[in-house]
């Protein structure tokens, strides 16, 4: 009939309009380290690697399909699997990646679905909860923030949330954050929290003093830190 096969026409097109969008995330992972770009077999064949896993999930997961981003949160799992010193287990990197970015991403899903973005479960339920997380530490800060300056948490904690933190430091540092974000038995989202609290309380110095647009470039481009201290200061958040 004639509707089914309109039907069909829109989810070919969102199809095709999911794997561009795919290969256009996996092409710019990364860019600065070899292992994920450039000309190399090596290269091409992890890139080939992160595609498919991203796909078979989306394909898997048609309530949230591919979100922009999800390959930046499945690169450092890769890179682990594929350089783990057993060749053995290094062949079967792409199979072990995806095994785990499903089990990471469902504890995750409800800050990429769309349709709870409003909800307490959702994105902006999580921002909340990082807001009265800082309230509870350094009610100042907070209120200097969010009050005086007008700096919500949706204008920078949305990407450091979403994303766990793989856009705001180097991917050697990056590795380090997420073993302490994965060995948490009950999964990654409250020491995610108590990150990125630490993150604002390690530089409310310059917070404290900046008004609107300075401290928004602040946290939108956050400065270098020890990530050894970063930790322990999140740590002692519990």
């Amino acid at each position: 009939c004639s509707q089914c096969l309109r039907m069909h026409m829109v989810s070919s097109a969102r199809h095709s309009e999911m794997i561009e969008q795919v290969d256009r995330d996996v092409k710019r992972t990364h860019p600065d380290i070899h292992f994920f770009c450039g000309d190399s077999s090596f290269a091409k064949s992890n890139q080939d690697s992160l595609r498919n896993i991203l796909i078979i999930f989306a394909k898997l997961n048609a309530g949230i399909r591919y979100v922009q981003g999800m390959n930046e949160i499945l690169a450092p799992l890769f890179f682990v699997f594929r350089n783990d010193p057993d060749y053995k287990n290094a062949n079967f990197a792409e199979a072990d990646s995806f095994f785990c970015f499903v089990e990471l991403l469902s504890g995750l899903r409800d800050n990429f679905c769309q349709k709870l973005d409003n909800s307490a479960v959702g994105i902006r339920g999580t921002l909340s909860k990082l807001s009265q997380l800082l309230k509870k530490y350094d009610g100042e800060l907070q209120h200097h923030l969010e009050i005086t300056t007008e700096v919500n948490p949706q204008f920078y904690a949305f990407r450091w949330i979403t994303l766990l933190l793989t856009q705001e430091f180097n991917f050697a540092d990056i590795i380090h954050i997420w073993d302490t974000l994965l060995s948490d038995p009950d999964g990654p989202q409250e020491t995610l929290l108590r990150i990125c609290c630490a993150m604002l309380i390690l530089v409310r110095k310059r917070l404290l003093a900046g008004d609107f647009s300075s401290n928004l470039k602040l946290l939108q481009s956050y400065p270098p830190t020890n990530i050894g201290h970063l930790l322990y200061v999140a740590n002692k958040l519990q």
